[in-house]
């Protein structure tokens, strides 16, 4: 059970707990730049940037992190077995 926990972390060398963070950093500027972009299109006026900045800075953040190997999808009979 525990390797699911850590099986795709490592795939991009990092720690359960460092993965965590990295996903919790980039799911929380999501929504605060999508948050942003719905305030923007209500009132043009304001955030006039934030949501192009957003895409463009987490886009570099994830393109940096390339995988150790390929990553693959647990199948759902082995996820069954495996627990």
């Amino acid at each position: 059970m525990i390797e699911l926990f850590r099986r795709h972390p490592e795939t991009v060398g990092e720690t359960y707990w460092q993965h965590l963070r990295f996903a919790a950093r980039t799911g929380g500027a999501m929504v605060a730049g999508g948050g942003a972009c719905v305030i923007h299109g209500l009132l043009p006026f304001l955030f006039v940037t934030v949501g192009s900045r957003t895409i463009r800075r987490l886009a570099h953040r994830l393109e940096r992190r390339q995988p150790i190997e390929p990553a693959t999808a647990l199948p759902a009979a082995e996820a069954r077995h495996s627990a």
